[in-house]
């Protein structure tokens, strides 16, 4: 009788026979987990795992997700891919936040409405916790995010947010990256191969399922019978394996986050040598939002909208106006989706990552942050001596409660808008359309900021700092009057803001050209690391 290839022998304690992993789909997510498992958990002997990626040359890929979030540097890093070599071949530049335009205000009612997230969060700068402080004005009517960090002083003037010395995914202030996403995949996929992980370019036409419902095996139109201990849906939108196969619900968010499609397309620098952004810019409109996003040698611009509130033919007029071309030169690409996520994302032996287990929206770049966790808990996880289920229970629990925190996160940043010019923002501001736990934190934040208490930090994406200048920066009020005569070291708050405008002259003078540094490492890569750099 033949074994399945989950039907492994243990003899003596040790294994002979390597866990066979199957992913399925390519571009960011599956290459992305490729390269990882091959990294954590892969390798040739046989107590390890072997890793397959098949890709269809017949399906394409999303390819315009080009924001991420700080964590992918430390992912970078763990499955030792070159930072030169992402800047040069993914057409990669620095990322240290989001400005938010016209979010409180319609641009008829307040036309220079903006504030920033940025990377850096304060307590970097000081061991005071300065946020009480600045709510009870030691440091002026200045935002939160421009006297609590440098960042925004170096985002405003195009820098970079490190120098050319140091170290790979390092620097002295915190960053992400904006990328060409098919470009990224590319790089991924070389990364992966040169690492061990094996490619089948084939398209998988059926899925055969055991008698206990896992997945038995897939048939690939060109390659047969696939077979492996457990297979990873990386098939995007279309989930495969955990959606079609295995009947994982969708469950949909539309209630609270309304946008479900977006316009997407490049523009071309008006000349080579205009300065590039260090931030992704979103700008609110009449129902939804654009990003502008700053690459090497284009920009990429997108209009997310709801369906539900606006059409597709004003959403591209929407769009033609923002990017400055005619409507009929356009030439969008349309993006359908829904927010939204399968509680079970992890069924028998099948796990989904990407876009396959859910998405949000594009706002905040977390598509690639929850593949990156979704690697991670998986290699912490994974099954070695077949115990699926418990392993299943615990990734999907960690997950659900991850997208439950992120839209609330994502919701915060339109239920505080105080525009009133169409019925998007309406719908946004109603109650209705606000969680209960969402409710619950801004009853609590009335009378004391967001802080360690209001998050997990085994859990969420974005921490207590993430949420403060989002929450400021839509212009909440916190009162804490009530606690003012126990604060008392307002002199050295005041101290700790002049530093920090210090800080941020000498950042203008030490930080290079935004261009100039990617520009730089585009031709000769980083130097040598400075001593004591971190």
């Amino acid at each position: 009788m033949d074994k399945r290839p989950s039907e492994w022998d243990v003899a003596g304690g040790e294994t002979n026979m390597a866990k066979q992993i199957l992913i399925v789909g390519g571009g960011t997510a599956g290459w992305l987990t490729a390269c990882y498992l091959a990294r954590m958990i892969g390798g040739r002997e046989a107590q390890g795992a072997r890793i397959t990626l098949v890709e269809s040359e017949d399906i394409g890929i999303i390819g315009v997700g080009e924001g991420t979030f700080p964590s992918i540097r430390k992912t970078l890093k763990r499955i030792e891919l070159d930072e030169a070599a992402l800047i040069r071949d993914a057409n990669a530049t620095f990322k240290q936040g989001i400005r938010f335009d016209n979010w409180r205000h319609a641009p008829s009612v307040e036309p220079t409405d903006r504030y920033y997230h940025p990377f850096q969060t304060a307590d970097q700068h000081t061991d005071l916790d300065l946020l009480p402080y600045w709510l009870l004005g030691a440091a002026g009517d200045a935002p939160w995010s421009r006297v609590g960090t440098v960042q925004q002083a170096v985002i405003d003037a195009h820098r970079a947010p490190k120098l050319i010395e140091h170290p790979d995914y390092a620097g002295p202030l915190a960053y992400a990256y904006h990328f060409d996403a098919v470009a990224f995949g590319q790089l991924l996929r070389r990364h992966a191969l040169e690492r061990g992980v094996t490619r089948i370019a084939d398209t998988i036409d059926a899925v055969r399922l055991a008698p206990d419902g896992a997945i038995e095996s897939l048939t690939a139109r060109a390659s047969g019978r696939l077979e492996a201990d457990l297979y990873i849906d990386c098939t995007g939108f279309r989930a495969q394996l955990i959606g079609q196969a295995l009947g994982s619900p969708f469950t949909s968010y539309r209630n609270q986050l309304f946008c479900d499609r977006a316009l997407a397309v490049q523009l071309p620098y008006a000349r080579p040598d205009v300065p590039i952004a260090s931030c992704t810019i979103s700008t609110a409109q009449e129902s939804g939002w654009t990003w502008d996003i700053g690459l090497q040698e284009r920009r990429g611009v997108g209009y997310v909208f709801s369906s539900a509130h606006t059409s597709e033919t004003r959403a591209a007029e929407v769009l033609s106006a923002y990017a400055g071309v005619p409507v009929d030169r356009l030439e969008p690409r349309l993006l359908k989706f829904e927010a939204g996520f399968r509680h079970v994302q992890w069924r028998k032996n099948c796990v989904a990552i990407g876009l396959s287990a859910g998405f949000i929206e594009p706002l905040e770049a977390t598509g690639i942050g929850f593949a990156e966790i979704a690697a991670l808990i998986l290699v912490n996880l994974f099954p070695w001596a077949g115990e699926y289920d418990q392993a299943a229970a615990q990734f999907n629990a960690q997950m659900r409660r991850r997208y439950d925190h992120v839209i609330d996160f994502i919701k915060l940043h339109y239920c505080l808008s105080k525009r009133e010019d169409t019925d998007f923002w309406r719908d946004n501001r109603a109650s209705a359309s606000i969680s209960d736990s969402l409710k619950t934190k801004l009853d609590i934040w009335r009378w004391r900021p967001p802080s360690f208490l209001d998050v997990d930090l085994s859990h969420d994406i974005f921490i207590a700092p993430n949420w403060q200048y989002v929450l400021y920066g839509m212009g909440f009020r916190t009162d804490i009057s009530g606690r003012a005569g126990a604060l008392r070291y307002h002199d050295a708050a005041r101290e700790e803001f002049a530093n920090i405008r210090e800080q941020s002259r000498n950042a203008l003078r030490i930080m290079p050209d935004h261009r100039a540094l990617v520009e730089e490492v585009r031709r000769a890569g980083f130097r040598r690391p400075m001593a004591g750099a971190r």
